[in-house]
Formats: C-alpha cells, structure tokens, sequence
C-alpha cells in the first residue's frame, strides 16, 4: 500500500489553494443570479386547483411525432429537474427526438388539500390532463411517461384507463416496493401512518426530504460540499451545483390522505405485486395494461433499486415489453451527460417505431 504523503509543505500548499478557491467561490456567490427553474419554453394549457399542465413548443424544423408524450412526475419533488439545464435536460431531448412533450406540474398542496385522495390525482387530475392532452392533438390516445412515484401512479392509470394510453413509458419507477435491498421501504414499514397523519395533515416535504437524504448521509450531507470547493471558482459549476442544490431541497408537502393510501397500499401492502389497490370505485390490475410499455431504470439506485423496477416484467398483459438499463443512480439519470445522450433518444426511438 502507498504511504500518504504527508509532508507539511505539500499540506500548505494544498491548504492555500483551499483558502484560493474558497475566496474566489465567495466572490462568485455573492454575484450569483437567482437560480432558474427549467431552461426550456413552455406554455400552460390547462389549470385545476394547484396543478398546472405545461406544454413544450417542439423546433419548426422538427417533424413531430403525431401522438403527444405526457409527463407525469412524482409528488414528492418538483418536476423541473427533467429541465434542469441546457445541457442536462430530458425534456429538451425529447423533443429533439421529435415528440410532442406534455407535462404536470402538481404545484405546492397546503391546507386544502388535506384531504385529496389518490382516486383524485389518478382518476380526477390526470385523467384530466391526458383528456386536455387528446383534445388539443386530436388522438383518441396518447402516449405517457412516469417518473418515479409517477410512474406508480402511470401503472395504476393505463390499468384503469387502457383506452387512452397508446404507449407507457416508466422510469425509475418501484412496482416491487419490498425488495431486500429497498432501504427506504424497510424504514417504512414499522411506521404508523395513521398516527403521522392524524397528528400532522399534511406530510411536511422536509420531514420528506430529509429522510431520503439519510438514504446516503456522508455522500448527501457532508461530502458533496466538501468536493463543492473545487467548483466554486468555475461560475458555470457554480451555478449548476446551485441548481440542483435548488431542487433538492424545493420539496412540497404531501396532501395527507394521499400520502396515508400511499404508504400503506404501495409500500406496507406492496399493492401492485399482491393487488389490493382501490382507486373509487375499480381496483387496479396491471394485466389490463395491454399497451407497449418500456421500463427504464438506473443500476445504481438507491431510491428505486433495479429488482424494485424490473418486477414490471410479466406483470402486465402486454405481448411488447421492453426495458432500457441506464448505469447510474436515481438523479443521474436526469442529470448526467451520458444519461442524456442516451435515454431519451431511446425513448424516442421506441416510441416513435410504435
């Protein structure tokens, strides 16, 4: 084994370039514009309530495809993470892929909206949203992409609403959420909801929040700003780490009949493995999804671990399935250069070949 090189010397000097960079970053922070939220144009279509359905102008010169892609992002964070950057963003590439690209923004519940249900945001808002989508492009049925715990939600609505969906699209997205790996889920387990959400109402995003950052507390809380002296000096860096920075911690509540059925129907009852799901007056069956779906997932994610995803395999009554591996983790795949050059042109290719 190599010895540390400890010698006084090289420790000052690398302390003095500490101290160089640190400087540097402080002057760029106090200079720092205010941090955008999505980079690409886009325009509201339709609202309800606290929900927003935004729609992505495509390029002239771009032929679309005729079928729209709506997004469907998850609760628990805000969706301008798939816009993160000019660089880094999914939506941007799919509409280089020539799609005609959808999405809901969920906006920030509050007291109101205490006592939403999951039948409200399946069956009442996105329902909805994808009736807008159809009429504005003229298609009886449209394509979807679920994101995470929207593409729970994606399940459980082409399950019920199969004559709209022509092609499902999910994306890091748990279907098994009791595999042995899922650290979240065995926290998860042992918890009184009932108790959490009586007490509370609403579910606090930073309780939220914090939780999935003890996922991974040295990488999540310390290290990465121990490594963000090395960017501070760099001001496009700087801005980047901002950004995301951003997100992470923009963490809306969570209506808490919503978050009460979740928890108990997806995680402690593991619902979409063993059914048991009701949403109204239907209980949902995956066999009805008998659309194309692709599974896309990350090899390295600690959110959403692979064996959680690929349980969709045989779960659906689709003769098309199809699943895309990305080695990466839950944020990366968003975020990442490689991601980019090659997950959302996959999902182009694939939808456009249906």
């Amino acid at each position: 084994m190599k010895p540390i090189d400890i010698r006084p010397e090289k420790l000052a000097l690398e302390m003095a370039d500490y101290s160089r960079k640190l400087g540097i970053g402080v002057e760029n922070l106090l200079h720092a514009d205010a941090v955008e939220t999505g980079v690409t144009p886009k325009q509201a279509v339709y609202r309800e309530d606290k929900l927003t359905l935004y729609r992505y102008p495509g390029a002239d010169n771009i032929r679309q495809n005729p079928v729209p892609l709506l997004i469907v992002y998850a609760l628990v964070n805000r969706p301008y993470l798939t816009d993160i950057q000019e660089d880094r963003s999914t939506v941007r590439n799919l509409l280089a892929e020539a799609q005609d690209v959808y999405l809901i923004d969920w906006g920030y519940p509050d007291g109101a909206d205490c006592c939403l249900t999951l039948d409200d945001y399946i069956n009442g808002y996105i329902d909805r949203c994808v009736d807008v989508v159809r009429k504005q492009s003229g298609q009886e049925k449209i394509n979807i992409l679920g994101i995470c715990q929207g593409g729970a939600f994606s399940l459980c609505y082409t399950s019920l609403h199969q004559e709209k969906v022509k092609n499902l699209i999910t994306m890091v997205t748990p279907v098994d959420f009791q595999t042995p790996d899922n650290l979240l889920s065995a926290w998860v387990q042992s918890i009184d909801i009932d108790l959490l959400v009586d007490t509370l109402g609403n579910v606090p995003g930073e309780l939220l929040n914090w939780t999935f950052l003890s996922l991974k507390p040295f990488s999540l809380t310390g290290q990465k700003y121990v490594n963000m002296v090395d960017l501070l000096e760099d001001e496009a860096k700087l801005k980047n780490f901002l950004r995301m920075e951003k997100w992470i911690f923009d963490s809306p509540d969570q209506a808490g009949e919503s978050f009460r059925q979740f928890i108990k129907d997806f995680f402690q009852n593991n619902g979409l493995i063993n059914g048991g799901i009701r949403l109204g007056e239907r209980l949902v069956d995956l066999k009805n999804i008998t659309c194309p779906v692709l599974n896309v997932y990350a090899e390295q994610d600690h959110l959403v671990p692979p064996d959680a995803s690929r349980a969709l395999s045989g779960l659906t009554g689709t003769t098309d399935y199809s699943e895309v591996a990305f080695p990466g983790g839950h944020i990366g795949i968003y975020v990442s250069g490689k991601a980019q050059k090659t997950i959302p042109p996959a999902i182009g290719r694939w939808l456009n070949a249906r």
